[in-house]
């Protein structure tokens, strides 16, 4: 399957989260997907504007969608989950006439057609589909550990986002075993990380990474495996602030999910980008050739204890069947 859609790779994609935007692009050329760059696309608002003023964070978004229609654009996906929140509450809050017509004075351009907006993941997951992944694959996630963590945004609010459930997300844990990964059951998937806190109220980042860490650790996690650049900074960049803070010693990797897929599918280094991560990769991968080792070293070891099994039965029923001839031959010569 082939498609082609807009592409708003939010600020942080061309900053502090270039490893995902990276992956993001080779991914999706590798799975057919032609993204069409919006073109002089500016930030959607993000947080700050909302909290400042919700017309004025509807505007930044509806001028995003107003340069996609300059280029024929009508349909757009983003990797970034606190993008697609702001660009969707603009559409939604676009249906007010009353809301709209503010948003218009300041923009001077009314949107023309339709619009919609999607994260990444759901376009790979829904429109894709898992099973596509399989022939890309060149090297098996087999033995790596992982957890899931979607954060406060992917999937919610549901009736916002309208992808997955948001209370017990499933669509990354399915696209990671997809890729071979052993996925452990994460009770704190949906849980806040703090989001921007780390900068007005320092001490809530810490506390709120810090259990989900933990808890990742606990479960015998290699990594973290996230779909959000905010939460991917909290989880990675300030793993020592976690630590210092927590006095722990947490060296679990958090890598972008397309990062593995871009792995997992064979693609250059520079794509994958796993050396942009503040922790490295290196231990959850060296854990994963360890227990694929010996996951093929057992299912070798059973292909062999089926293999005599199968040779022993047969060797018994052709001494049975040799038997029954024999008796049948005695039988008639008496």
């Amino acid at each position: 399957m082939s498609m082609a859609i807009g592409y708003f790779p939010g600020c942080s994609g061309l900053g502090t989260s270039m490893e995902y935007e990276s992956s993001t692009r080779a991914v999706c050329k590798t799975l057919g997907i032609t993204l069409k760059d919006i073109p002089d696309w500016n930030c959607c608002g993000s947080t700050p504007a909302h909290t400042v003023d919700h017309v004025l964070s509807s505007a930044l978004s509806a001028r995003v969608f107003a340069q996609a229609e300059t280029a024929g654009i009508t349909d757009v996906i983003t990797p970034c989950p606190s993008c697609l929140k702001n660009l969707r509450n603009c559409l939604n809050n676009l249906e007010d006439p009353l809301f709209s017509a503010r948003v218009e004075a300041l923009t001077e351009r009314p949107l023309s057609q339709p619009h919609s907006v999607k994260s990444v993941l759901q376009v790979i997951v829904e429109d894709i589909g898992l099973d596509a992944l399989g022939p890309h694959i060149r090297r098996s996630l087999k033995g790596l550990k992982v957890v899931p963590y979607y954060g406060c945004l992917m999937v919610r609010p549901g009736d916002v986002m309208q992808f997955d459930n948001p209370e017990n997300p499933t669509s990354l844990d399915r696209l990671l075993e997809a890729l071979g990964a052993e996925v452990l059951p994460f009770p704190l998937k949906t849980d806040c990380c703090g989001a921007s806190y780390a900068i007005p109220a320092r001490d809530v980042v810490p506390r709120l990474t810090g259990r989900i860490l933990d808890m990742a650790v606990q479960l015998g996690a290699d990594a973290v495996v996230v779909a959000c650049p905010l939460c991917q900074m909290n989880l990675d960049l300030r793993q020592g602030q976690v630590n210092a803070k927590n006095n722990t010693q947490y060296t679990i990797a958090v890598p972008y999910f397309t990062q593995l897929m871009a792995y997992a599918f064979g693609l250059p280094d520079a794509d994958v980008a796993f050396d942009k991560l503040a922790v490295t990769v290196r231990p959850a991968f060296d854990c994963m050739q360890r227990r694929a080792a010996e996951i093929a070293k057992q299912e070798r070891e059973e292909a062999a204890k089926k293999a005599e099994k199968a040779r022993a039965a047969a060797e018994k029923a052709a001494k049975a069947k040799e038997a029954e001839a024999a008796a049948q031959s005695a039988g008639g010569e008496a």
